[in-house]
């Protein structure tokens, strides 16, 4: 399994974007802090996402920061990602392991306490938790955790968890007060006016809750 820093980890939403592109957002972000991508295109052609795939691995294998491919094994295949974070619907972790292999990531959303449930009998390698609040650039979620939930789930499992939903400036530190380990935001820095200095406040706010390294699977 390859070692990854999760602290600030940007899922990527081309419709949010202002006037970058998704390698020009990508390339500031990782400049400025983030340290896992997930590429998320949910209405891509697979030759569209693996085209993108390919060049946000252009931006992000010098900075040695993974890239994971949302829900699509096939594409995390192609374009050989670092992994791939799957939804309670898509491929059983199980199959994409065999498909993967032990040295690529597997994430897992956990949506309900019956998802937690099944999760060490999966063995991914980090858990995101979603939503801890709801959030309109994700809407088929059952139920927001907040941070009673996110607390709950952090005291019943040693699975990293990657908190997701809703996660701002503003709420970045509750959140990892209440057991998360890294945050994951997609408008905080997608949609943001300066993705740079978003990004670098929120790497500022990680830092001051969690030591760095302290934080990867």
């Amino acid at each position: 399994m390859r070692k990854a820093d999760l602290s600030l980890y940007l899922v990527t939403d081309r419709e949010m974007m202002k006037e970058n592109s998704l390698p020009e957002l990508v390339q500031i972000a990782a400049e400025n802090g983030v340290t896992t991508v997930q590429l998320r295109e949910k209405n891509a052609s697979t030759r569209e996402f693996i085209r993108l795939g390919f060049e946000l691995k252009k931006v992000l294998d010098p900075l040695h920061i993974p890239l994971i491919i949302n829900d699509r094994v096939d594409v995390a295949l192609a374009v050989d990602a670092a992994g791939v974070h799957l939804g309670q619907n898509d491929m059983p972790v199980s199959i994409a392991r065999n498909l993967l292999g032990r040295d690529k990531i597997i994430g897992l959303s956990v949506e309900t306490e019956e998802d937690l449930e099944t999760v060490d009998a999966l063995q991914p390698d980090y858990l995101g938790v979603s939503p801890i609040y709801s959030t309109p650039t994700k809407t088929d979620t059952k139920r927001e955790w907040g941070l009673t939930g996110l607390k709950m789930i952090s005291e019943r499992t040693s699975y990293p968890l990657v908190a997701i939903g809703g996660i701002n400036i503003g709420n970045a530190q509750s959140i990892l007060k209440n057991g998360a380990d890294g945050l994951a935001v997609v408008s905080a820095i997608c949609a943001s006016e300066d993705p740079g200095c978003a990004t670098a406040e929120l790497r500022k706010q990680i830092d001051a809750i969690i030591k760095p390294q302290a934080h990867g699977i």
